[in-house]
C-alpha cells in the first residue's frame, strides 16, 4: 500500500505538499518522515542522485521521481509493486506541474501547495488495491518499465550526508565551546588583575615600609 506522499523543491529542500492523513496506519511515521526530510536535504546540497530511485528502509521502500526542480516521493510497503508506485508518482507529477508549475520557484513558505492533498488522496485511492482491473492493466503495460531504476539502502543514501552533518555539528559545538572558554579566561585574568591591584593597595596602606 501507499503510505506517505511528500513533494519538495530540490534546490533547497522546501516541502511543497504532503498527504495530510498518510501516516495514520504507518508505524513510526515521524521516524520515516525524518528520513524523507534528510533525503530532501541531501538533494538540496547537490548530491548527484539519479532522477528516479527506490530506497529500502525497514519494512518500507521510498520511491521518488525528480523532475526539474521538484522531487515527488512516496513510501510504500515492500510488497507493493514498484511499477505502480512510479506510475502513481508520474500521475502526481503531471498534475502538480500543470496546476502549480508557475509558482514552484517563487514559493517562500513550507507547504505552500497543501491544497494539492485533495488530488493526492483521490489518486492514492486509485492505486491502493493492486487487484483492480485498472491496476492490473498498468502492471501489464509494457510501455512503462522500471527494471532500470536503481534500488539502494537508506544507509547508503543518507549515511554520507548524516556523517557530514555530524562533523559540521561537532565543529560548531567546539567553536562555541572555545569561545566560552576564551571568555571565561578573560574574566579570570581581569579578576586576577583586580586582586593584584587590591593587594598592592592594602600593602601600601598597612605595610608602607615595603614601598
Amino acid at each position: 500500500m501507499v503510505k506517505i506522499t511528500m513533494i519538495a523543491r530540490v534546490t533547497d529542500g522546501l516541502p511543497l505538499a504532503e498527504g495530510l492523513d498518510d501516516d495514520r496506519d504507518l508505524q513510526d511515521a515521524e521516524f520515516y518522515k525524518q528520513q524523507v526530510k534528510s533525503l530532501f536535504k541531501n538533494l538540496s546540497k547537490g548530491q548527484n542522485e539519479p532522477s528516479r530511485m527506490s530506497i529500502e528502509t525497514g519494512p518500507y521502500i521510498f520511491h521518488y521521481i525528480i523532475e526539474g526542480r521538484v522531487c515527488y516521493l512516496t513510501v510504500c510497503d515492500r510488497a507493493y509493486p514498484k511499477k505502480l508506485a512510479f506510475q502513481y508518482l508520474e500521475d502526481l507529477k503531471n498534475e502538480f506541474e500543470h496546476v502549480n508549475g508557475a509558482q514552484i520557484e517563487t514559493a517562500a513558505r513550507p507547504y505552500a501547495f497543501i491544497k494539492f492533498d485533495t488530488f493526492i488522496q483521490k489518486t492514492k485511492k486509485l492505486y491502493q488495491d493492486t487487484r483492480t482491473q485498472r491496476n492490473i492493466a498498468k502492471l501489464n503495460d509494457e510501455l512503462y518499465e522500471v527494471h532500470q531504476i536503481m534500488t539502494r539502502n537508506v544507509q547508503e543514501v543518507l549515511g554520507v550526508g548524516e556523517k557530514l552533518d555530524q562533523v559540521s555539528e561537532m565543529s560548531s559545538r567546539l567553536t562555541s565551546e572555545s569561545r566560552i572558554y576564551a571568555d571565561k579566561a578573560r574574566d579570570l585574568n581581569r579578576q586576577v588583575s583586580s586582586l593584584s591591584l587590591l593587594c598592592s593597595i592594602l600593602l601600601t596602606i598597612f605595610c608602607p615600609t615595603f614601598y
